[in-house]
């Protein structure tokens, strides 16, 4: 092999090992750091008194609404008080009809027009009273005792932000559920090592809640759970996970749906880099580190596996001949193909992480070319059906 061959496969196994770093070396760093500084890992403290409202946006969720309101209430009842802050933005599906009927149980702002979620938090969040103001999406079931778990953590006075424990609750539903619950459960496990090792990079909407005096105006066109528990980071404060904070939520087993929504989210949350990456980068060395290996890295992976292709075939050409690289092409075209209607398991789930890949790219793309998400549709596909969630 000659030099050029060698430094075409270097370039090739470099761009591999960036783009999979948020995914493989990235935590085993931070399983060092925990091992190394025990110290950084904060236990659960006793019970707090603290008061709660919880805030709901939600559109056309006629499906899922009132199974929502009604875990709001248990939440009400394990708790003793619980404000509930509902924001319907513009629907037209009969979900005003049903939060109208507990009118005498929660605070309901409802707009005739669509103006988004982030206005809507806004909204209901400027009539919030309690000291945590709790986030969660209106398809998410939370487990009944999880707040009464999350005033542990507000206990320690660092704490700003606390996620929630989020579990999918429809593995092997479809090839895309089952590859999105095996990805949500490497993302889990990464975000209790930042917390063990100081701070999240960042809280999931399903599940979370800030200090309300922390809370700040989210602007329009962000990814609001990012945008609002990173400002929490930025004001000084930690963002923790609570493993006993638990929800369920389907996830997303169309894949259409999940391409559409990930490119929503990824274009969202570039936005929201933008207008924070300033004063994060100020906050040191640590934070700097894991919010370029969670967050900024996982943006472009698709652009490195594409980098570590090229390379590749022309390493592969350079040392072996171009006939054996339009071979190894033809041999994963095949495969792919092969797949698409005999499922082999681990080529479903390597096809549909690459899909992944290119929809979060995708959305990258739109945010640098000056597109905006400023509404959201949620995914029909999983609020057809809600039985597969706790009772």
């Amino acid at each position: 092999m000659d030099a050029a061959a060698f430094l075409l496969f270097g370039a090739a196994g470099i761009s591999l090992l960036i783009a999979l770093h948020p995914f493989g070396t990235y935590p085993l760093s931070l399983s060092f750091m925990r091992w190394w500084r025990p110290a950084l890992v904060k236990r659960a403290a006793p019970p707090l008194a603290v008061s709660f409202s919880i805030c709901v946006c939600a559109y056309n969720e006629a499906p899922v609404i009132r199974a929502k309101i009604e875990n709001c209430l248990e939440l009400r009842r394990r708790l003793g008080h619980l404000q509930i802050l509902v924001y319907v933005d513009g629907a037209d599906d009969g979900t005003t009809e049903i939060l109208k009927s507990y009118a005498s149980q929660i605070d309901l702002v409802v707009s005739p027009v669509r103006r988004g979620k982030a206005y809507g938090l806004n909204r209901i969040s400027a009539l919030a009273t309690g000291d945590i103001l709790v986030l969660t999406d209106a398809n998410v079931h939370i487990e009944p005792g999880a707040l009464v778990n999350m005033a542990r953590y507000f206990q320690a006075p660092d704490v700003g932000c606390v996620c929630g424990h989020l579990t999918y609750v429809n593995v092997g539903e479809t090839a895309t559920a089952t590859t999105g619950s095996l990805y949500w459960r490497l993302e889990e496990w990464i975000k209790q090592l930042e917390s063990d090792t100081g701070s999240v990079m960042g809280a999931d909407g399903s599940l979370y809640a800030v200090r309300r005096h922390l809370y700040r105006p989210i602007p329009r066109s962000v990814a609001d759970d990012m945008y609002l528990s990173l400002r929490v980071l930025c004001e000084g404060y930690r963002i923790v996970r609570a493993p006993d904070v638990r929800a369920f939520e389907r996830s997303v087993p169309n894949a259409a749906e999940e391409f559409r929504r990930k490119v929503r989210i990824s274009c969202q949350a570039f936005v929201s880099h933008r207008l924070l990456w300033p004063r994060l980068r100020r906050l040191g060395l640590l934070t700097a580190y894991k919010y370029v290996s969670h967050k900024l890295l996982r943006w472009f992976t698709v652009v490195f596996l594409a980098f570590a292709a090229v390379f590749g075939l022309a390493a592969i050409t350079r040392a072996a001949g171009l006939s054996i690289a339009v071979s190894a092409v033809l041999t994963a075209t095949i495969i792919i193909f092969v797949d698409r209607y005999w499922r082999l398991p681990i080529v479903t789930v390597v096809v549909d992480a690459l899909w992944s890949f290119v929809a979060t790219g995708v959305g990258v793309w739109r945010a640098l070319r000056g597109q905006r998400f400023r509404i959201w549709t949620p995914a029909a596909s999983i609020r057809d059906n809600s039985s597969h969630l706790p009772s």
